[in-house]
């Protein structure tokens, strides 16, 4: 931890998961070892090489967003509707009365950030292809989009606001404005890594002053034809388990073969240390140390060497001033994909060495 740096902990978290909404029910699932991955169900996945996928269950948006912001969600797309949603877990779990419950909240509202990760939001399939069927040619030319089409009658089958539906910095909009939120906020898109350097900035806008608050974490589904297709191209998708969904995925094992996409949101309610204190806050956890890396290897796959990864562990752990023997867990990536999994595991054991048998993880 930075010499002089504010302390950092955890109050709340919320979390909208395929084990279940709110950590109460997710937690009960995670350790009674349930597994969530079933044949897709948001739509028929015949025709693609993997029909498997983990969905959040079923609710309504509109059971976590006040009275007044209802309308609103008419053009939030799912990423959006779970960052929504794990946002309230998140709030109710650390006790803190926003404006989205109160009208006059006791927190400074100029003090509170916000840094949420998002993914690529893809499109809903029917507002697209309803625009491009009428910007299709005639006759021996209608399987082609033609552009003068699609810009004079094309776009118009679109909404007005049909693209505030899919830009990232949507949920940390929708989440800043539901709560009245308006210190510093910021939107991350960097794959799987987006959460995790999302948390990582709202420790530094907090150790550094900037903020008393923030809710950090990220969201993301790829439950939808376009993400399921993207991971299939990449071939990084199990193709062979599609009867057997609950043991497909397995990660750093010899038989694994491949990962199945998912969806989710977990957010949590960082705080000062002394103005959780102050307010009488259950706390879970200090944040000690953070650290983050890349080796811009290649697009589509990592460095065999993991080395990148190992830098990432070790700066972290010098952050927080921690050395690897004090290190009793590890909650790894763990795709279930042979070549990141390998990756990731050389980049363990170059941070811990033979000291890796001992952590549990």
């Amino acid at each position: 931890m930075s010499t002089g740096a504010r302390r950092v902990v955890i109050t709340g978290i919320g979390v909208s998961t395929p084990l279940g909404i709110g950590n109460k029910l997710f937690w009960e699932n995670l350790i009674a070892g349930e597994v969530a991955i079933r044949k897709i169900s948001a739509f028929d996945p015949t025709g693609f090489v993997c029909q498997i996928a983990a969905e959040v269950p079923a609710f309504k948006i509109s059971d976590y967003v006040p009275k007044s912001y209802r309308k609103a969600t008419k053009v939030m797309a799912r990423d959006i509707e779970l960052a929504v949603v794990a946002a309230d877990e998140a709030f109710r779990d650390a006790g803190i009365q926003s404006r989205a419950y109160i009208e006059k909240p006791s927190f400074s509202s100029k003090r509170f950030g916000c840094n949420i990760g998002a993914g690529l939001i893809n499109t809903e399939l029917n507002e697209l292809t309803t625009a491009m069927h009428a910007a299709r040619g005639d006759g021996n030319d209608e399987n082609r989009l033609h552009l003068q089409r699609w810009g004079r009658e094309g776009m118009n089958q679109l909404t007005p606001l049909w693209l505030l539906k899919y830009l990232p910095n949507m949920l940390a909009c929708h989440v800043t404005i539901i709560h009245g939120l308006t210190g510093p906020s910021n939107t991350i898109t960097c794959a799987d890594a987006s959460s995790h350097l999302a948390i990582g900035e709202a420790l530094r806008t907090i150790q550094r002053g900037n903020a008393d608050m923030a809710i950090c974490g990220g969201a993301d589904s790829r439950v939808n034809h376009m993400g399921l297709m993207r991971q299939g191209l990449l071939q990084r998708l199990t193709t062979t388990c599609n009867h057997i969904p609950q043991t497909a995925v397995k990660p750093f094992d010899s038989d694994a073969s491949g990962a199945a996409i998912g969806e989710g949101a977990g957010l949590l309610i960082l705080e000062e240390l002394e103005h959780a204190q102050a307010r009488g806050a259950k706390i879970y956890a200090e944040l000690r140390g953070f650290a983050a890396s890349q080796d811009a290897y290649k697009v589509t796959e990592p460095d065999p060497s993991g080395h990148s990864y190992g830098m990432a562990i070790k700066k972290a752990l010098k952050d927080a001033n921690v050395d690897p023997d004090q290190v009793d867990l590890l909650v790894p990536h763990g795709l279930g994909i042979a070549a990141f999994d390998a990756a990731e595991f050389a980049g363990l054991r170059s941070a811990f060495g033979d000291d890796l048998k001992r952590p549990a993880m």
